[in-house]
């Protein structure tokens, strides 16, 4: 799937979000890498052999105080990993749907031990 095609994927599910988290991430910018950089694995804490689908780099808006400043949180989808791990158009549509939900969980706070706990994994 070439890149355009797959950030239609991701557009479709920021756009299914309920507006009352979505006005949440006017200072998030969401990106489509091809795969992740060597800095996105060290700072993830990945071995070599190791897959990742997406990462949220940013300030959770839990931990924001009023009167700071903080540059705009990124999430960033890697295409290659999950059409490697996603074959068909359904399981790929899904699993980009699961992972941009997952990192925008992040952008609220949500840590991956209760996402596991809320059976979101």
């Amino acid at each position: 799937m070439d890149i355009a095609a797959f950030e239609q994927l991701v557009g479709e599910v920021l756009d299914t979000l309920p507006e009352p988290f979505a006005r949440y991430l006017d200072n998030v910018e969401v990106v489509v890498e091809r795969r992740p950089t060597s800095a996105h694995r060290r700072m993830l804490g990945l071995k070599p052999w190791q897959t990742v689908y997406g990462c949220y780099e940013g300030v959770p808006l839990t931990e924001r105080s009023s009167d700071a400043f903080y540059p705009p949180d990124v999430i960033t989808i890697f295409q290659d990993s999950l059409e490697r791990d996603f074959r068909t158009h359904a399981a790929l549509r899904e699993e980009v749907r699961r992972t941009v939900l997952h990192e925008v969980a992040h952008v609220f706070g949500i840590s991956d031990e209760r996402l596991r706990d809320l059976g979101a994994y």
